[in-house]
């Protein structure tokens, strides 16, 4: 089977990559300077040659910056993944499109399920959300696979950021009123190449870590993970740590679809961190 992932350079992309080609598939890797997604010309130039499935990882992901930078990330999140849907259409590829817990609110207290109504917060969710919309309206065979709360070894993520400031400052002050499942780019890459090989059908799914957890929680895990737990840890609010975009409080997102389509949801994030830990925080040295 013949891959094409855009965005092959980023966190996710370059995990998509390796567990593709680990399994044995040919895969045409496509950096953000290789293929520019909001030109559609070039994604149809690029799809045409050939491809079974198109996975698009291109996001414009800098979450604060989009609330004054909202025409930038529309043009990738939105128009980009059309530019792409269309493409894959024409060439009767099947597009799996990544996405977003930031769609939603944030203000629920039961997990997500995937047909749940959106209603972003900021100017990155509502471009992420446009973006779904139009993948859905192309008529392209379409996967759109939400996740959340990523961190991987190819990327600056949280548990890296924790380690690094931890070691550096002895203390770390954490929001525990945010709720989410952090998730293993391996893992959602793994997921990704399940879905396709159960040809599941083309609709939205939750591509998430099972379990829940605060990011207090989250970074207590990385600290033991990492050698530092003499490092102080204290809880702090949302509202003691102002950012220009909102973040959704609760980030749980429902895994049901999945068990619906036959295929088995990513594990517990406790146990799948553990298991992730050392190709994380393997450039981070231990105190």
């Amino acid at each position: 089977m013949r891959w094409i992932v855009a965005g092959a350079g980023g966190m996710l992309g370059t995990d998509v990559v390796e567990v593709l080609r680990a399994a044995g598939h040919e895969v045409v890797p496509l950096t953000r300077a290789e293929l520019d997604v909001t030109d559609a010309a070039a994604c149809a130039a690029a799809v045409a040659g050939g491809a079974d499935v198109v996975v698009n990882c291109t996001a414009h992901t800098a979450v604060d910056a989009a609330e004054t930078e909202e025409a930038a990330a529309f043009a990738v999140n939105a128009l980009g993944a059309r530019n792409l849907a269309l493409a894959a259409r024409a060439a009767g590829a099947r597009l799996v499109h990544v996405s977003t817990d930031y769609v939603f609110d944030g203000g629920a207290t039961e997990p997500y399920p995937a047909d749940a109504p959106t209603a972003p917060r900021s100017a990155y969710g509502r471009t992420k959300a446009a973006g779904e919309w139009a993948v859905e309206a192309s008529g392209a065979d379409a996967l759109v696979v939400r996740t959340a709360w990523l961190y991987g070894e190819h990327g600056a993520c949280f548990p890296k950021t924790m380690a690094r400031v931890g070691r550096e400052r002895g203390a770390l002050s954490v929001v525990d009123d945010q709720v989410g499942q952090p998730t293993w780019t391996r893992d959602l890459a793994d997921l990704v190449l399940r879905l396709v090989q159960a040809s599941a059908p083309a609709g939205r799914y939750h591509g998430v870590a099972g379990g829940r957890c605060s990011w207090f929680e989250f970074a207590g895990a990385v600290l033991a993970s990492a050698g530092l737990s003499a490092v102080e840890l204290k809880p702090t609010t949302s509202a003691d740590f102002v950012r220009p975009a909102p973040r959704p409080a609760f980030s749980v997102l429902s895994t049901q679809g999945l068990d619906a389509v036959g295929v088995t949801p990513i594990g517990d994030w406790r146990e799948r961190w553990e298991t992730a830990a050392a190709r994380v925080l393997g450039g981070v040295p231990n105190s």
